[in-house]
């Protein structure tokens, strides 16, 4: 293995990643692309698991608000999530990256069921494995899900790809020129500051857990590659 900073880590792609420049579905071009950056990863040695979010395709919450029942709009989000993760699945595997995908809710003639067991086996034999379907229950995020599952597979950190955001700031960068950008902060900071990192509940799985969060900008080529060698981009989030 390569000199790295992190030996398995899970990898938290937002569901507007796979959407590319269309900013709604799924882009071929665009997967192909991010494919193509976690080999590079995958060749080091790491091992690497992935959660994807499904906002690209649905988003539980604006269900609800348009009258639908939440659970159900969130399953429904559960499933895009799916989609996803197969799409990702497809462009690694045609790239030779052996890779599974595990899913919360069983569909076993696409996927896996979720094994915590088999998960960690297919880690250790080479194998990046994909979760899909959330937690399996309503009322969780993806980042949750990407909380629980790193802690669950004892990740040393996750990696949390942005979309054109580089790291976590004191304010929006994009309506505020002045905001300050951290080099680094505690789980704690971000509870008590209010910061919009992952949701209350994942940071603290993530505090409580002893897990590294790594914010950094998903659009600059190379950047997941830049943060398991240890370079000091984005913002890293750890410690009480």
């Amino acid at each position: 293995m390569a000199d790295v900073k992190y030996k398995r880590v899970l990898l938290k792609l937002s569901g507007e990643a796979m959407a590319g420049d269309k900013g709604y579905g799924i882009d071929p071009e665009t997967v192909n692309s991010i494919a193509a950056e976690i080999k590079e990863v995958y060749e080091l040695g790491v091992e690497i698991a992935i959660v994807i979010g499904g906002g690209n395709l649905w988003r539980g919450e604006a269900g609800a608000a348009l009258g639908m029942e939440r659970a159900q709009a969130d399953y429904v989000g559960m499933l895009g999530t799916v989609m996803n993760s197969l799409s990702l699945q497809d462009a690694l595997e045609s790239l030779d990256v052996p890779t599974r995908v595990q899913t919360a809710i069983e569909m076993r003639q696409v996927a896996e069921p979720y094994v915590r067991r088999k998960a960690v086996r297919h880690l250790e034999k080479g194998r990046i494995v994909i979760f899909g379907a959330g937690t399996g229950s309503p009322y969780f995020s993806t980042d949750t899900t990407s909380a629980l599952r790193a802690a669950e597979i004892n990740a040393e950190a996750i990696l949390m790809g942005k979309n054109g955001v580089d790291g976590v700031y004191n304010d929006d960068p994009n309506k505020n020129p002045n905001a300050v950008k951290y080099a680094s902060l505690s789980h704690m900071d971000v509870i008590s500051q209010g910061l919009n990192v992952m949701d209350s509940t994942a940071t603290t799985l993530s505090m409580d857990n002893d897990i590294n969060l790594v914010v950094f900008n998903l659009n600059t080529t190379g950047n997941i590659k830049r943060v398991v060698l240890g370079e000091e981009i984005g913002t890293t989030v750890g410690g009480r």
